[in-house]
């Protein structure tokens, strides 16, 4: 584990990226490179400090790079008062500096939270902290590299709601009966036998202590064939071969990060409420204008009134009415004029979409190649690109909603536009039509947009790790503070509503029961088993894109071809 780390062959090398300095130099190299200078004094350290140590709060970049040397790259600067780019001494993570940065404090948050702690005792080499580092930015460029040839659009906008919308039709035919209480089933057994999951049978039964103990070993194993498989495919050759390195990756991704990570904290009702919550705010906090504190009340009396040079008037009814009739107009014209400058905005934008999208190259023309490595026979079937119009998106808002029994003419209307869409005429809703590009135009600029990464992974670091730290354990909350969160993400829910949709949709004016009734939507996440082959799910679909080979071959199969038939688990 300590051998010195080995270059990855040329094909594997990232492309060079546009302010990046990488150097192949070891970080160890790096750091004997600098002299060594003579100890001095804490003042006299503290007088040549260019500047204090950030706060830890502080989520700058200047302050992200700060944390970034101190944990994984300290001999690097042990004696330089010049602080150079980290770019020149860590291997580079992706294409763009930006992920790059805030990846790297990630891992070293993690490398600060979860190795130091117990590795620090032992030695005080930074040799397996380097070694870390390197298999990690093999294993994320090799992950970028299989990205790039991913159908993105299909995968958000098709593929994940689908397995969402399986899980909204299985969870309430278990938890909905159609019968009374003595022909009831289980409701975990009624949603496992419609989306059945190999790592969660069988279904865990409180009186039966066996039943739950061989669930439990069904997903360990399942979580080591998982990062298994990832490893015998992302891993470089001589690290793959260290069964003890292997072992420890293994058990670190499949345990700490799959096992109490994903099948544990993130399938608990209460903390994807929470989760949603906080989606809510973020969009609010966007969408809404932002006060800026110099609102001034305008006095509506004339100047004879204001020096006391006419009596106000006694009319005090007279004028009340005369108030609330002219609110009542500006009311009107105001809504007016904003609904009339919103609709010719919505009108323009579309128009101006439609134009430009008939210039736009094909979406067909991401699709990998026949000739690429990554092309498998499990992939082929995925290369012709479905219209956007025909996601499964638009069927999940249909099924969250319910509008098939609250609104039956809706979905018919709508699937009758689709149709017409797609094989009316003209088609321009088929792949490459004007619809089409349009709307693919429209994800790629303002959805999967690349410069949306690094605030997206700043927010998820800020929120796992405040203060650059671990957070301390939680504890769970109880029934009635759950129920309390539960009501808090129904009341955000509604908040994004107009108050004349919401009216119109659930039929009713009483706040009360449109409360309730999101409620009852947001019921879905409420099992937390349920809940974990949802979970386990999406992480199979994310790893399966990324790695075709994992729907066509074992890990026996993917170690064997890496490794050859002589090699030990």
């Amino acid at each position: 584990m300590t051998q010195p780390p080995l270059r990855p062959p040329a094909y594997l090398q990232p492309r060079p990226k546009a302010a990046s300095t990488f150097s192949s130099t070891p970080l160890s190299a790096v750091a004997a490179t600098i002299p060594p200078q003579l100890s001095r004094s804490p003042s006299q350290s503290r007088q040549s400090s260019p500047s204090r140590r950030p706060a830890p709060t502080d989520t700058s970049d200047k302050a992200t790079a700060a944390l970034i040397r101190r944990v994984l790259c300290p001999r690097a600067h042990a004696g330089s008062t010049e602080l150079r780019p980290i770019e020149e001494f860590l291997p580079p993570l992706t294409s763009s500096n930006g992920t790059d940065l805030q990846l790297y404090a990630i891992i070293a948050i993690v490398v600060k939270e979860f190795v130091h702690t117990w590795y620090g005792k032992i030695t005080p080499d930074q040799d397996f902290v380097e070694e870390v580092v390197r298999i990690f930015a093999h294993c994320t460029r090799a992950l970028e590299g299989r990205l790039r040839v991913v159908d993105l659009e299909s995968l958000v906008f098709d593929e994940l709601p689908e397995l969402v919308e399986t899980h909204v039709i299985a969870y309430r035919a278990g938890h909905h009966p159609l019968h009374p209480p003595p022909m009831t089933t289980d409701p975990r057994v009624v949603y496992h036998t419609l989306n059945p999951h190999p790592a969660l049978s069988p279904v865990p039964d409180p009186g039966l202590e066996p039943t739950i103990t061989e669930q439990r070993n069904n997903e360990a194993a399942y979580r080591q064939l998982l990062v298994q498989g990832a490893l015998a495919i992302l891993l470089p050759t001589e690290d793959l071969e260290n069964a003890c390195l292997r072992t420890l990756v293994a058990d670190v991704i499949g345990e700490m990060i799959l096992g109490n990570g994903i099948g544990g904290k993130a399938c608990e009702p209460w903390l994807i409420w929470e989760g949603i919550t906080n989606i809510v705010r973020n969009v609010k906090a966007r969408l809404e204008p932002k006060a800026t504190g110099g609102e001034v009340e305008v006095d509506t009396r004339s100047q004879l009134e204001k020096f006391g040079l006419l009596a106000a008037r006694n009319d005090h009814v007279n004028r009340h009415s005369h108030q609330v009739s002219r609110s009542i107009i500006a009311e009107i014209f105001w809504r007016s004029l904003q609904y009339g400058y919103l609709t010719f905005i919505a009108l323009r934008f579309v128009v101006l979409g439609l134009v430009a999208a008939s210039s736009q190259a094909s979406r067909s023309s991401g699709v990998a190649h026949p000739n690429t490595p990554l092309r498998t026979k499990f992939s082929e079937t995925y290369t012709h690109r479905r219209p956007i119009v025909s996601f499964k998106i638009f069927s999940l808002i249909s099924c969250l909603l319910d509008l098939p029994s609250r609104m039956p003419w809706l979905p018919g209307l709508l699937s009758l536009i689709q149709y017409q869409l797609i094989a009316g005429p003209g088609k321009v809703g088929d792949t490459d039509g004007t619809v089409d590009k349009f709307l693919h135009a429209l994800i790629a600029t303002h959805i999967l947009n690349p410069s949306l990464l690094p605030p997206t992974l700043l927010a998820l670091r800020t929120s796992l790790f405040p203060s650059n730290a671990l957070a301390p354990a939680r504890a769970i909350p109880s029934i009635a503070q759950q129920a309390a969160i539960k009501r808090a993400c129904a009341n955000s829910l509604l908040s994004l509503l107009p108050p004349v949709v919401a009216q119109r949709y659930f039929n009713t004016k009483d706040s009360g029961v449109m409360e309730k009734e999101v409620e009852d939507v947001l019921g879905i996440f409420g099992d937390a088993y349920c809940n974990k082959h949802f979970c386990y799910g999406i992480v199979e679909l994310l790893l399966v894109r990324l790695m075709p080979e994992l729907a066509e071959k074992g890990v026996r199969e993917l170690m064997e071809g890496r490794l050859g038939e002589g090699w030990d688990l």
